[in-house]
């Protein structure tokens, strides 16, 4: 593990390391030293203060850089560096902001700078401070932001009481690629999508002008506070008031920039050290393949396969965001696969359905380790089905690129905590190693972090099915494999399929139609199921796709049926209700064996629950006999039994 981290850094500080040129040239500024120098082909400087505090605290100017500096400089000699680095006229595009990303990545792994950063946005700066900050919510000590621009309708737009910027506004559509109809409708502006920054409770103070007609704060900084206090963040408004105020309200002398000096002190320090997301990620052959793919053919097809936390909005939604940000002119297919409540089996036996038949991936994310654990699959089971999923991918697409995820929840802290390693997340391990998978243990990373105290799970990640917070702790360290860049020497090459782990990985595994089931007294096929209890009817009482679909059902003891295959293993997908029942069943003739259909869960949900009856078998062709027992389990209120569908491992 460790290895791999380092191999790892070594490669971000080749990529990182590399952008910045060697020739830095040194001046003086307000007395104190800034070094000027080139950052990927872009205009850069930092200044140094005389003896910098312990882990190098700074503030990151934006825009603007030389406008009211008498804050930078109390800070200087207080020992925070200052960066800046030129994008201007980019309007906090996308574009610069992976930019800022790269920057960002120089300065904290080559010049030491700490992990959590100030950031200074003066007018169109506040387009990039926000657009930053909310891409990188984990990074940002505080926002300070001075009659800042938040909505481009109001400037450069002049779309409400402000003057706006004809030029600049078209300019703005331009570069985002945008008609008057659409930038009306844009919604990627500062005032949205606040959530991430304010579960991390990021402090900010905005500066204004009451009488500001070029940025007016009706439009600008009044509906971002009230839209950030409103999701909980702490957020406060100084107006300026004292001084001759110009340009029409929008420039005005500074009160008291000492007080907003100790604001950013005061949330800067002292510098507290994180843990590094390098640790927990296990890059093996990288990405290098679906890149490539997206580069060189305009197209790019990705994939999300797991359970709740992958269907839940998101870090899957952050996820298409930054592909999209990374390769603006690829047209991406983004194939949603998620279903609450499953796991690594159920994922096999329905990749075919779910994901190649909407698509061939590129790029496929996997994520099974909190269902398989909560849903008692073995150690076993759980090797054959992501074994499948990776063989059936690759069968697909030898070039596609597959990451597996481990997520967190409680019980894998309590592995942790007795020195072991959760056998779910050691599956993921094994099998990502096996096939050169990247792998990023998410587990042991929530784990580690709350244990170093740097937040809480009951208070910040709040849930298995994480809060905002935890969708951006998991989004972060995505985003880090995400970012790799492979060498422009890298040759992909489609790689030689291993020999499988286990000989009887599901890697073959399929639906198939319950109209197969033969000699079936007792059991129908419902068209359209649909539960007509309490559980059923209420809100989450079923999950899509097994509900509304054809149902093959028998609701009394007795009732049987045949079905004929050819593979080798069997299975059933079944809802399981307030009255499921149990089972009978056979194979090939052989002696009966009893599996109780109701769970722990049946009494909340119509669940969907997936049984593999035999997973063993000689190829060839095997009949499977079931039959509704006269036996239920106490706390059921039937003997129902209902298929959505078969399982075969071809």
């Amino acid at each position: 593990m460790k290895r791999c981290a380092i191999i790892y850094l070594l490669l971000i500080y080749l990529i990182t390391g590399a952008h910045a040129q060697s020739t830095e040239t040194t001046t003086s500024w307000k007395g104190f030293e800034k070094v000027d120098f080139t950052f990927q082909s872009t205009p850069a400087w930092y200044v140094k203060p005389k003896q910098a505090l312990p882990g190098k605290p700074w503030v990151w100017r934006a825009h603007f850089p030389t406008w009211h500096t008498e804050m930078d400089s109390i800070l200087l000699s207080r020992g925070f560096h200052v960066a800046y680095i030129n994008t201007n006229d980019q309007f906090g595009h996308p574009k610069a902001m992976l930019l800022w990303d790269r920057f960002y990545d120089y300065l904290t792994r080559e010049k030491g700078f700490a992990p959590k950063v100030a950031l200074e946005g003066v007018s169109r700066g506040g387009l990039y401070v926000y657009g930053w900050a909310k891409r990188n919510p984990a990074r940002v000590s505080c926002i300070y932001a001075e009659a800042p621009v938040l909505d481009p309708k109001s400037w450069p737009g002049g779309k409400g009481q402000g003057s706006g910027s004809p030029k600049d506004w078209a300019r703005w559509r331009e570069l985002y690629g945008l008609t008057e109809e659409q930038a009306a409708e844009f919604k990627d502006i500062p005032l949205n999508d606040l959530a991430g920054l304010a579960a991390f409770k990021v402090p900010i103070v905005h500066v204004i002008g009451l009488k500001d007609k070029i940025v007016p704060p009706e439009e600008n900084t009044f509906p971002l506070v009230q839209n950030y206090l409103t999701l909980g963040g702490p957020i406060s408004v100084y107006p300026m008031t004292r001084g001759e105020q110009k340009l029409e309200g929008h420039h005005f002398p500074i009160e008291q920039p000492e007080g907003f000096a100790d604001f950013i002190y005061q949330h800067s320090v002292p510098v507290r050290k994180v843990l590094p997301s390098a640790t927990y990620l296990v890059p093996n052959k990288g990405l290098a393949s679906a890149y490539q793919t997206f580069t060189s053919t305009g197209k790019g097809t990705v994939a999300f396969l797991g359970g709740s936390i992958t269907h839940n909005p998101g870090w899957r939604d952050k996820v298409d965001k930054y592909l999209q940000e990374r390769f603006p002119t690829t047209q991406f297919t983004f194939i949603a696969a998620g279903i609450p409540s499953l796991g690594s089996t159920p994922h096999a036996f329905r990749f075919q359905r779910d994901v190649l038949a909407k698509g061939t991936p590129d790029l496929l994310f996997v994520e099974s380790a909190v269902n398989d654990r909560t849903n008692g699959f073995s150690e076993q089971a759980q090797v054959r089905a992501l074994e499948g999923i990776l063989r059936q991918a690759y069968a697909a697409n030898p070039a596609m690129n597959v990451v597996l995820m481990a997520f967190a929840d409680p019980d894998k802290f309590g592995d942790y905590k007795q020195g072991k390693e959760p056998v779910e997340v050691a599956v993921h391990r094994r099998v990502a190693v096996h096939y050169g998978a990247p792998f990023i243990n998410l587990a042991r990373e929530v784990y580690d972090r709350t244990e170093a105290g740097e937040f809480s799970w009951k208070y910040d990640f709040k849930d298995l099915h994480p809060s905002p917070f935890g969708q951006e702790i998991y989004f972060q360290t995505m985003k880090e494999l995400l970012k790799q860049e492979p060498s422009a020497n890298t040759s992909v090459q489609t790689p030689t399929l291993p020999a499988p782990l286990d000989p009887f990985a599901y890697e073959k595994g399929r639906y198939y139609p319950i109209s197969e089931a033969r000699d079936s007294p007792g059991f129908t096929i419902n068209p359209s199921w649909i539960p007509q209890d309490k559980v059923g009817t209420r809100v989450g009482g079923t999950r899509a796709g097994f509900v509304e679909v054809p149902v093959l059902t028998g609701e009394e003891a007795g009732a049987t049926f045949t079905f004929d295959f050819k593979g080798k293993a069997v299975g059933i997908a079944v809802v399981s209700g307030p009255d499921a029942g149990t089972i009978s069943y056979s194979i090939d003739g052989k002696k009966p064996q009893t599996l109780d259909l109701f769970t722990q869960w049946s009494t909340q949900l119509h669940l969907p629950w997936y049984l593999m009856l035999a997973d063993e078998l000689k190829p060839g062709k095997h009949r499977l006999k079931l039959t509704i027992a006269d036996t239920k389990n106490p706390a059921s209120t039937g003997n129902a039994c209902r298929i959505v569908h078969f399982l075969v491992n071809e």
